[in-house]
């Protein structure tokens, strides 16, 4: 675990451990919740298409927020209280989707999911930015994202089990339990909340330009910054592919005559893979550039998943080794590209450019999913798949652009 650096004023980064619990419980909730968006709409009668349009809902408000709530993060000293608002809305998320009886109210309870997954990712990875040496931020990111994992395969593999071996719709009552799991897991966060607040260091204020500026400056000018946009699509690309995998495989999996239990289990093995790649980031850049990792993650997840969309993949058997590859190299770009994004702009602008590609993020999780949704409902549910891997293998070109230290 990371020791102390330049930010931390000698109270060594037990902040860390704490923000790294909030994580756990916060992601666990949502990717707890996720599934059941699709899951519940399966039941009231969605199609692929409608699946789609839900899950580009999830992002939508996020879209207008990201960039203003970065630019907070960058002035606020009292990051924690970013961090407060986003939990309390992943807690009430799940229960609104609880009491939803109609497409459009489930819906709106995924935006609300996404919003309060927004607010709270853009103040913990500002957090990690300004509380982290340059030295460390492959590391520190690489442990967040690792976090972030771990709820990612915590919360599907919660929801397989609690939703066993029924259809979709015969899972009402199931899927009500499931939704207040998510809510009290969320909750759960506030008590790491209150240990990081005691222990996170005080806020590094920006140092000025030669002008005397200290704001942060503006986005179309770090857009511009060298690697930036390029990092932007290959983040996008890779979290968006997370994203259709995540609300297609239940349709998938249904298609195919498997349960709801095992298709809880591959989507948790798909995250463990991701949580192991994350963990060894740090060995494995000692060994392979910041741009050929990227280029590996794109690509070869593209190339995973291709196995997954394939007609004769249709027992989980088969499924489960080329999720594992994929979630192996899916998990290796994210952090990368934070660490890439926030070397490339001042000091005084990562929280914004952290929020930037949390934007992009967005954009991607609305346009993606409704892209996939499109070919799901001409090609089928892989058909959403085929799409995500056409995505991933543009970003692995985007990727020879990524900066390297």
């Amino acid at each position: 675990m990371p020791t102390a650096d330049r930010t931390t004023g000698g109270r060594g980064t037990r902040w860390l451990w704490w923000l790294l619990a909030c994580v756990v419980c916060t992601q666990t909730a949502l990717n707890l919740a996720r599934p059941l968006l699709s899951y519940k709409a399966i039941a009231l009668g969605g199609d692929a298409l409608a699946i789609g349009l839900i899950t580009s809902a999830y992002a939508l408000l996020s879209l207008l927020a990201a960039v203003p709530l970065g630019r907070l993060s960058d002035r606020t000293a009292r990051t924690h209280r970013i961090l407060l608002v986003g939990t309390l809305l992943l807690v009430l998320a799940p229960l609104l989707m609880a009491v939803s009886s109609s497409l459009p109210l489930i819906a709106v309870a995924g935006t609300v999911l996404g919003f309060g997954h927004i607010v709270f990712v853009i103040a913990g990875q500002g957090m990690v930015a300004r509380c982290s040496g340059d030295a460390d931020l492959d590391r520190n990111f690489g442990w967040f994202t690792a976090a972030v994992a771990v709820g990612q395969m915590v919360g599907p593999l919660v929801a397989g089990l609690v939703l066993g071996e029924g259809r979709a719709v015969e899972l009402a009552v199931p899927i009500l339990h499931a939704l207040l799991i998510a809510s009290a897991t969320a909750a759960a966060a506030l008590l790491a909340l209150a240990g990081l607040v005691r222990t996170v260091p005080a806020p590094v204020v920006p140092a000025a330009t030669s002008s005397g500026e200290t704001g942060s400056p503006p986005v179309f000018s770090l857009l511009r910054r060298p690697g930036v946009a390029p990092g932007l699509f290959v983040s996008l690309a890779l979290l968006a592919s997370v994203d259709v995998l995540t609300a297609y495989l239940p349709l998938i999996a249904e298609e195919r005559g498997i349960s709801p239990a095992v298709t809880g289990a591959l989507l948790a093995l798909r995250a463990a893979f991701s949580i192991a790649s994350r963990l060894l980031l740090a060995r494995m850049l000692r060994r392979w550039t910041r741009r050929a990792l990227v280029i590996a993650s794109s690509l070869g997840s593209a190339v995973a998943l291709v196995v997954v969309a394939l007609p004769w993949a249709d027992r989980w058997w088969l499924m489960a080794p080329a999720l594992a590859v994929g979630g192996f190299l899916l998990g290796i770009g994210q952090p990368l590209t934070m660490t890439a994004v926030v070397l490339a702009v001042p000091e005084r602008a990562r929280g914004t450019a952290l929020a930037l590609r949390l934007w992009a993020n967005r954009l991607g999780q609305v346009a993606l999913p409704t892209g996939a949704g499109v070919a799901a409902a001409s090609l089928g549910a892989a058909g959403s798949i085929w799409f995500a891997c056409g995505v991933l293998a543009a970003a692995a070109g985007a990727g020879r652009m990524t900066r390297d230290p």
